[in-house]
């Protein structure tokens, strides 16, 4: 389509599980669509990886919400940014995954993401692509299209062990996962749940290519609705 930054106005919101499909569909939409992509799940990783390097405790909240507070994270080109140093490739390892499903429940960390991620997007004109677990529920709830990404389990696992490049157990992985989605859909604040308005798309059986194709038919519907 490449349709440039005019020819669309607002936020599309790409929620789901883990190894769903959101960050090569969200990737791929704001290359078509010419606009921003923000991954906010890589928000939590660089706020796990502050913690981190403080060597605070990662159930501690107060303590979590004062180090993520003192620092500046952000995106840019598909890297993360945290206190201006690129930090994507270590906010990957598997230290920090695990580090950032603890610091990402815990409530007071999640509001000064929400606002970080917030005005990452108003500085950017107020439209992109945005991909998450609370995008269309609790970050944009009035963005005017909202995905909801599903696929069964094994195809995940698969996803997920391709991703990492080595492997582990397929089991393990799919407990890891398992465990993931549990903690997503059941913490307090901002749980990972489809809205009502939410257009689900099941992608275990889609390719890349056929993904991005049925949501950029959303995109041109939703626009003429407008």
């Amino acid at each position: 389509m490449r349709a440039g930054a005019g020819w669309w106005s607002g936020v599309i919101a790409i929620d789901g599980p883990a190894a769903s499909g959101k960050s090569t569909l969200a990737r791929r939409l704001s290359e078509e669509l010419g606009l921003a992509w923000l991954d906010t799940g890589a928000f939590y990783r660089a706020a796990a990886l502050a913690v981190l390097r403080a060597g605070g405790d990662l159930d501690d909240e107060k303590g979590a919400v004062g180090v993520v507070g003192r620092r500046v994270i952000s995106q840019d080109g598909g890297r993360t940014f945290l206190d201006g140093e690129d930090v994507e490739t270590e906010i990957r390892t598997p230290r920090v995954t695990e580090a950032a499903s603890k610091v990402a429940v815990l409530p007071g960390v999640r509001d000064i993401m929400v606002q970080s991620q917030r005005r990452w997007v108003e500085e950017r004109g107020g439209s992109a692509v945005v991909e998450g677990r609370d995008i269309g529920s609790v970050v944009f709830p009035d963005a005017p299209l909202k995905v909801f990404l599903t696929a069964d389990s094994d195809e995940r696992a698969r996803r997920r062990l391709a991703e990492l490049g080595h492997a582990p157990e397929a089991s393990a992985v799919q407990e890891s996962l398992t465990r993931r989605d549990r903690k997503d859909a059941t913490r307090a604040t901002s749980p990972m749940r489809r809205m009502p308005d939410a257009v689900e798309i099941n992608t275990t059986d889609l390719g890349p290519d056929e993904a991005v194709g049925r949501v950029l038919g959303l995109v041109r519907a939703t626009r003429a609705a407008r």
